[in-house]
């Protein structure tokens, strides 16, 4: 027996209902991937962390049971192609110190034209996963300027890597005191923490921060857990019970004796 033909309407209704699954089903994958989460909070990381650029260093006299080094392992260039220079000079650690790497990424004259290039976002990515892979890391930490037009790329790139790099490694990345204050942008990133440079600002705007900002507390939840700070420059008040970066101005050579100062404050 033949079934019955159902009605034109029912059949236009059972077909849209199925579009609209389909659709709904589209959304819910691509808001479960379009945000990614960031790794167990870094808890663990010592308060007091001492950056390393580019200067030979000698720091074997730091502690490892008080103190953590950020080292800078090299700059990612990006133009129509990723280029990655390593670190050249040599840095002297105590065994077993916490130790976070940091990468600074750059962008050339030639990087406008390749803001969606998803090569480039893929070759960048690969770089920083490689650079996230040595063992015995404590985190890894992003450093770049961003224009308002690249935030997009590093909102993408941020992402990817969280997706790429080590599960459990936590992922940290340098802001300016702006982008904590009078901006919004970071509170999709998956990192663990946003460190605010209160150091190296324009005198205008570093007189404008103490007077707003003395406690360096800030809007954006991102940024109030750790503070960046150098070792000739004001540091903010309040910066008690955060992870304190400090920042060299002389180099560790000259500066030692000004980490211990600074120390105290995180107490």
């Amino acid at each position: 027996m033949r079934p019955r033909p159902l009605p034109l309407l029912l059949i236009t209704a059972a077909i849209a209902c199925a579009i609209a699954a389909i659709i709904t089903h589209h959304h819910q994958q691509q808001a479960t991937t379009a945000t990614v989460q960031a790794a167990p909070a870094d808890a663990s990381l010592h308060k007091t962390v001492a950056w390393v650029w580019e200067r030979p260093e000698d720091l074997h006299t730091l502690s490892p049971q008080r103190e953590a080094v950020a080292i800078y392992q090299g700059t990612l260039h990006l133009n129509d192609e990723a280029v990655f220079t390593p670190r050249r000079n040599p840095v002297l650690l105590p065994q077993n110190i916490q130790r976070i790497a940091t990468v600074r990424i750059e962008t050339g004259s030639a990087f406008g034209a390749h803001h969606y290039d998803r090569a480039l976002l893929k070759a960048a990515v690969a770089s920083l996963v490689k650079t996230a892979q040595q063992p015995d890391l404590a985190a890894l930490q992003i450093d770049f300027d961003a224009r308002r037009s690249e935030r997009a790329f590093y909102s993408d790139l941020l992402q990817q890597l969280r997706r790429e790099m080590p599960a459990q490694l936590p992922l940290e990345m340098t802001a300016l005191v702006s982008w904590c204050s009078e901006d919004d942008w970071l509170r999709t990133l998956p990192v663990n923490a946003a460190i605010p440079m209160f150091f190296r600002m324009e005198p205008g705007r570093a007189r404008m921060v103490r007077i707003a900002i003395p406690s360096a507390q800030l809007p954006e939840p991102l940024c109030n857990t750790t503070v960046g700070i150098s070792t000739h420059e004001p540091a903010p008040s309040g910066i008690a019970n955060r992870r304190v970066y400090i920042f060299p101005d002389r180099g560790w050579k000259q500066d030692l004796p000004q980490l211990a100062a600074l120390e105290q404050q995180t107490q």
